[in-house]
């Protein structure tokens, strides 16, 4: 009876409407608020840290974010425009805070343009960049990882690990070298991307983001594939699956189905934790390919000590990472049954 009312789940999977109506009867508020408070913490924390960093060995903030060198006129129009900069670190955090939470990101003296234009331009690059990267290191990871734990220790298995193994011992620099070769010789791929959205030319939004996202995907999926075969072998051996093949239940959807659902929580974690990792993979291979994005920006930021463009990119970075999180916390108890049921009964 535990199997078929516990594991047993898998053979008849329930839909998402139905794990957010069981929420209900476990306190939903309760787990909002906790949530909630949780990503302001980690916000604030992070956020304002990232300020005293900011203002680390730096004498006069106001001519730093106007620039360094730069007229009177200038430093007079900083110290209007933003009159805290020489208050109190926890008063200059409260001012800046609120000026993001009322649409105020700050402006870029240096490059002489609003931060919120900033991430309209470039934004959008770095998120098909990233997008493309995690869906290409998925696509290639779940099925290696699946036949590596069905195939355990055969050749195909020992080939499929060397080769894992040696992908991540490879750092993103190296494959990007590769990538930069290899538009030497395939000329369909250009060796500076420009930015192309997908509905205005996919064949040229494939040509300028595939070696770029190629750069990331490589390492993660060669990561991914490795916690997921790991959790494979240990589920395969699992009660639940010997009671699906003893049901007759096809090998494929045992594998596929049954086997893959109880064995992805590491893989969904791990692609979580890796939102953060890939704005500084994105640094490089926006550097590689001269893909004007929101890690060549932080680059230049930092270099100008553009204090107010480096809070917020790091304040969009923290936030999105924290809601994926969050997502994912959501997504364990859809996947996984037994999650669902330890917070029905808390």
């Amino acid at each position: 009876p535990s199997l078929q009312s516990g594991w047993g789940w898998f053979a008849n999977p329930t839909p998402i409407r139905q794990h957010f109506t069981s929420l209900e009867g476990s306190h939903p508020v309760r787990y909002a608020l906790t949530r909630f408070v949780r990503f302001v913490f980690v916000f604030v924390i992070v956020t304002f840290v990232v300020l005293v960093a900011t203002r680390i060995g730096s004498i006069d903030p106001v001519r730093d974010l106007a620039g360094g060198q730069v007229s009177d006129e200038v430093i007079a129009r900083v110290e209007a425009d933003y009159p805290y900069l020489n208050k109190p670190l926890v008063v200059q955090y409260v001012y800046w805070l609120k000026d993001m939470l009322t649409g105020d990101w700050g402006y870029s003296y240096a490059q002489n343009q609003s931060v919120i234009e900033m991430f309209q331009q470039r934004g959008p690059a770095t998120f098909f960049l990233g997008f493309w990267a995690i869906f290409i290191g998925l696509l290639a990871a779940v099925p290696i990882g699946v036949y590596s734990a069905y195939k355990r220790d055969s050749p195909l298995d020992r080939t499929l690990s060397v080769g894992s193994f040696a992908a991540i011992s490879l750092p993103p620099v190296v494959i990007g070298v590769g990538a930069l070769w290899l538009t030497t010789r395939i000329e369909f791929f250009p060796a500076v991307a420009n930015y192309v959205a997908p509905w205005d030319s996919p064949v040229e939004h494939f040509q300028n983001f595939f070696l770029p996202s190629m750069m990331l995907a490589i390492g993660l999926a060669a990561v991914w594939s490795r916690l997921l075969r790991a959790d494979m072998i240990l589920t395969l051996q699992s009660d639940f699956i010997n009671l699906a093949r003893a049901k007759g239940v096809s090998p494929n959807r045992v594998l596929w189905v049954h086997a893959l659902r109880s064995s992805v929580l590491s893989l969904i974690t791990s692609v979580a934790l890796q939102m953060g990792a890939l704005v500084s993979g994105a640094v490089v291979a926006e550097q590689f390919f001269n893909l004007g994005g929101i890690g060549t920006r932080l680059v230049t930021a930092v270099q100008q000590n553009d204090i107010l463009t480096i809070q917020a990119i790091t304040a969009v970075v923290v936030a999105i990472v924290v809601f994926v999180n969050l997502m994912v916390d959501l997504l364990y108890a859809v996947v996984d049954p037994r999650i669902r049921q330890a917070r029905k009964l808390g």
